[in-house]
């Protein structure tokens, strides 16, 4: 999977785990009051099924796809210029082309020209308010900019689309999305509402054993830590809450596992650094 994919339909921020406890570098809202996981979609219409999934209407949308698609792969090989050029093409093709402005949005929320990102997942948004890709992706970036309660409208509207075969992936942005805003409860809920879509996310799963941490449940954290790599490679974060997890509990055997991988296999990480530190608390 590319970078763009990832952050097309699975948008995992990045985390930096300090003092035992992940806070999200680019999500922390402004604003001293956190939003419940309860909120109404940003739509209400009649869905249809994501664009993503139709066949092209025509050949000159057939067209206008193929370079849609070729922006994608270029924009998650960090060639954003080569991006915005294949999308403007696609809608030279084919005006009004959804899915360009969609890519044209990602194209500069990573150039960070984020009036211009609004503007271009508004368009696309325009024709097809209730596409999940769409509506995920511009959640996101409302998140990022603090604007919590109207991401969680648009992630919302995301997993409520009967035709989605990835409610997983909003219900896990909703709950990073809303761990952003210390709203750990309503976080929980996004998060297991991930694992019931999907077993398999990792993300979702360690989000609880963070969720579980914050409120002083060590002993729920680590358990789910075990259940996580029992499943799943370790990473430096899941060592290094598993490590925090463990002295909380003051099970010394784990804690020398947990210290040994971030040693061994992480060595170049944050995690490992505050490791050296002894920032645990």
């Amino acid at each position: 999977m590319t970078r763009v994919t990832a952050s097309l339909y699975w948008i995992l921020p990045v985390f930096v785990l300090g003092a035992c406890v992940s806070v999200p570098e680019e999500s922390t809202p402004t604003g001293s009051t956190a939003p419940s996981a309860h909120v109404r979609p940003s739509y209400n219409g009649a869905y249809a099924r994501p664009l993503s999934d139709a066949p092209p209407a025509n050949d000159l949308e057939k067209k206008a796809r193929i370079h849609t698609e070729l922006g994608m792969e270029y924009l998650g090989f960090g060639r954003s210029d080569i991006a915005l050029d294949e999308a403007k093409m696609a809608l030279k093709i084919q005006p009004g082309y959804t899915p360009a402005h969609h890519l044209i949005g990602m194209v500069y929320v990573e150039l960070k020209q984020h009036g211009q990102a609004e503007a271009a997942f508004r368009e696309a948004l325009s024709s097809a308010p209730g596409d999940p890709d769409f509506n995920n992706s511009f959640g996101w970036f409302l998140c990022q900019r603090g604007r919590v309660s109207e991401a969680l409208s648009h992630f919302a509207t995301a997993a409520a689309n009967p035709y989605y075969n990835h409610k997983t992936r909003p219900h896990t942005n909703a709950g990073n999305c809303l761990l952003g805003a210390n709203d750990v409860a309503g976080a929980e809920i996004q998060f297991r509402s991930a694992l019931q879509a999907d077993p398999g996310n990792s993300e979702a799963l360690f989000r609880l054993a963070d969720v579980a941490y914050r409120r002083g449940n060590y002993r729920g954290a680590h358990d789910l830590l075990v259940q996580y790599h029992q499943r799943f490679e370790p990473s430096a974060r899941s060592a290094w809450l598993g490590l925090c997890a463990a002295r909380r509990l003051g099970e010394r055997h784990s804690e020398a596992s947990y210290m040994g991988q971030l040693r061994t296999r992480f060595p170049a990480s944050p995690e490992y650094a505050l490791m050296m530190q002894g920032k645990y608390q």
